[in-house]
């Protein structure tokens, strides 16, 4: 079939089979696909760009991802941990801002008990109508139905790969099958859950990705993170060769005309490549962007993948920054917390 016809069958059924994802993947109506996906945008999400606040609070981890900068493996790599009260005081810090969720990022430390996740999140609630996103890797049941009862709104887990033996190879700590009982377990809890994955990590195909995109829609994802694969220097595939952003690009897109309604940011690793992208997968179909908020001691330390030279600046000029590009876009910048759109 026509790749064109192909994309309006997507658009009009949100409805795609494993070989109509890859046939666009490989096709080059990247104009088209990009304009649908970006009307499709506007007319579930409108023109407004939702600003999301992240605090990465630990770089410890428990876990060995073959990818990932801060896996336990890394002994160059100095730790850091935010006390509780640090961290409730970054997040005033972005409330004030103008910032209205809050992302809490850490590496999988297990010196953040249930307890202790437990006070953060109550306190957070206290200093106003702030949706809290938590991204802090898998618990078990009764943990993650704890902190949605003491008011986490939101939980993000990336699958990383649809292909079960792929990731089965690069998490040697854990499984597949446990990521996506953990996913369906936050979904059964009534969080706004968030997945996503990588391009162009060694082994993949286009054939998972379809795979990958079409799992976020069987999820039913309120969010979802789609970025390149960056080789870091300190990890088992540092040899490897970066993701295509175009690539990235199109994934994303298939995502926004497939699943319609799901909050898509424009992802760090997706800026870190080329910083032009940023512009470009506002017109792909993602309507988010994420800015840190935390102390800069630690945010160099935060190494998922290589961090750029940064420039310090305070959180308001980080915010008028990021505000002034998405109004140069001709985009409002949203002022509500931006729940999902289900």
């Amino acid at each position: 079939m026509d790749t064109k016809k192909i994309i309006d069958k997507i658009v009009a059924t949100s409805n795609a089979s494993v070989e109509e994802i890859v046939n666009i993947l490989h096709s080059h109506c990247d104009d088209y696909l990009f304009d649908q996906a970006d009307q499709i945008r506007k007319k579930y999400c409108g023109d407004e760009i939702h600003l999301r606040a992240i605090i990465e609070f630990s770089n410890h981890c428990r876990c060995d991802c073959s990818y990932c900068g801060i896996n336990k493996q890394n002994t160059t790599l100095y730790r850091y941990r935010m006390e509780p009260a640090e961290i409730i005081e970054y997040v005033k810090k972005a409330y004030t801002a103008g910032y209205k969720t809050i992302v809490l990022q850490s590496g999988e430390d297990m010196w953040y008990t249930k307890e202790k996740i437990t006070s953060i999140i109550k306190a957070i609630k206290k200093l106003g109508d702030i949706a809290i996103t938590l991204s802090i890797g898998e618990r078990d049941y009764d943990t993650y139905k704890q902190w949605r009862l003491d008011g986490a709104d939101r939980f993000l887990i990336k699958h990383e790969t649809a292909d079960e033996a792929l990731y089965n190879s690069l998490h040697p700590h854990s499984s597949f099958k446990n990521r996506i009982k953990s996913l369906k377990w936050l979904k059964e809890l009534g969080y706004q859950i968030g997945s996503g994955f990588m391009i162009g990590l060694p082994g993949q195909t286009l054939y998972t990705i379809a795979e990958d995109i079409l799992l976020l829609k069987e999820l039913d994802v309120d969010m979802a993170g789609i970025g390149p694969f960056i080789p870091h220097p300190k990890t088992k595939l540092k040899s490897s060769s970066t993701g295509s952003s175009l690539l990235t690009l199109k994934a994303l897109a298939i995502t926004r005309i497939l699943l319609k309604t799901p909050h898509l940011p424009t992802t760090t690793s997706l800026e870190v490549i080329n910083i032009k992208d940023r512009k470009n997968a506002f017109y792909t179909g993602a309507n988010v962007i994420m800015r840190k908020v935390h102390p800069y001691k630690y945010r160099k330390l935060y190494e998922i993948y290589p961090n750029p030279s940064i420039q310090e600046k305070s959180i308001e000029e980080e915010r008028k920054e990021i505000e002034d590009y998405i109004k140069m876009l001709g985009r409002k910048v949203s002022i509500s917390r931006g729940d999902s759109l289900k």
